[in-house]
């Protein structure tokens, strides 16, 4: 960041590239934190329980699925190393998050990506081409698009998947949809349907810092991502501040509206900009501006806003712009139209 500073010539920079929590931190978290760090020589509860437990009252699960890990990242590391070997098939959509090829990758596997159908995901191809893989990815809502699959869409899908596949669910950015337009995965878990369900704290609990993020797996296939992962492999800090994020619902639904409306009114403004969005069901704006997208995102970051280009995705012209509160996002919108103004001239 000093070095975008420096090279842009501004004194602050807005981060709105990496869909992180801009609207604060969840009553109780700070407290909770501060209150853990006393025991920070200990080290933390190896069975994680009251975590485990906490997390299955509010997602309804039960907690002998429930397997918690430093972040997404480090749970699509354990899945591919659990479950993946040299030579296997892997499907992945194309565009979506990039760790999954990344991983897949690196543990040898044969990486099969499937184009979206415009910014949806392309599920009958994904179908077709799950035949003899090992594991499908489903970024659900997808990053960078935002689009989600309907509750039919995903039921369609998870009863045709060939056997011996198993479809690992990104759910990073589910939480940002309403809890009774979800895809029922969790009871589709509990059944002994071939999903396993990635979740974090970093995007709508706002605790990317801390790294906290758990699998909910068929209680037979938890001892597999276990086995993958280092001991106290969750520091305690992050529990406390996970288990803090949880205690009440109600904030958690009331963050999750003010986080949709200041997104869908920052689309709304774009629309009145003439700059066309993809409807989002995550904490961020997939916008076309048009034109190349390299020169709106110089152009915003002289004005103090980093955003992520769309050509990073394969997504020329478009620009992903994570969704802060109103206040904020009508400065980002002034700033949209400083640069239209500036590439017309």
């Amino acid at each position: 960041m000093t070095e975008l500073k420096a090279r842009y010539g501004v004194r602050d920079i807005v981060k709105l590239n990496w869909n992180e929590d801009l609207f604060g931190l969840l009553p109780g978290v700070r407290e909770a934190v501060i209150e853990e760090l006393r025991r920070a020589p200990l080290y933390p509860e190896q069975a994680y329980s009251d975590f485990r437990g906490l997390v299955a009252t509010r997602t309804g699960a039960d907690s002998a699925m429930v397997s918690p890990a430093h972040g997404i990242q480090a749970l699509v590391f354990a899945t591919v190393a659990a479950f993946v070997n040299s030579g296997d098939r892997v499907v992945l959509p194309q565009p979506t998050y990039g760790l999954y090829r990344q991983a897949c990758e690196a543990a040898g596997a044969d990486v099969v990506q499937v184009p979206t159908r415009g910014y949806r995901l392309d599920l009958e191809p994904m179908l077709s081409a799950a035949q003899g893989t090992k594991l499908v990815f489903v970024c659900d809502p997808n990053n960078p698009t935002g689009d989600a699959l309907t509750p039919n869409e995903w039921v369609g899908f998870i009863d045709r998947l060939p056997a011996g596949c198993l479809a690992v669910v990104d759910e990073a950015y589910a939480d940002f949809i309403a809890p009774d337009k979800r895809p029922p995965r969790i009871a589709q878990v509990a059944e002994g349907r071939r999903v396993i369900v990635l979740r974090t704290f970093s995007k709508l609990f706002g605790i990317a810092g801390l790294r906290l993020g758990f699998a909910i797996a068929h209680p037979d296939l938890i001892p597999c991502l276990d086995a993958v992962q280092e001991p106290f492999n969750v520091n305690r800090v992050a529990l406390a501040a996970g288990m803090a994020c949880l205690a009440d619902p109600a904030v958690i639904e009331a963050r999750r509206r003010q986080v949709v409306a200041a997104r869908d009114g920052f689309a709304a403004t774009l629309a009145e900009l003439g700059i066309a969005s993809w409807p989002s069901q995550a904490n961020f704006v997939l916008a076309l501006p048009g034109g190349d997208d390299l020169r709106w995102y110089e152009g915003l970051l002289r004005r103090g806003f980093l955003v992520r280009p769309g050509s990073e995705f394969g997504l020329e012209g478009h620009l992903r712009i994570t969704v802060g509160p109103s206040e904020l996002m009508a400065t980002v919108a002034s700033a949209i139209a400083d640069v239209a103004d500036e590439l017309r001239g």
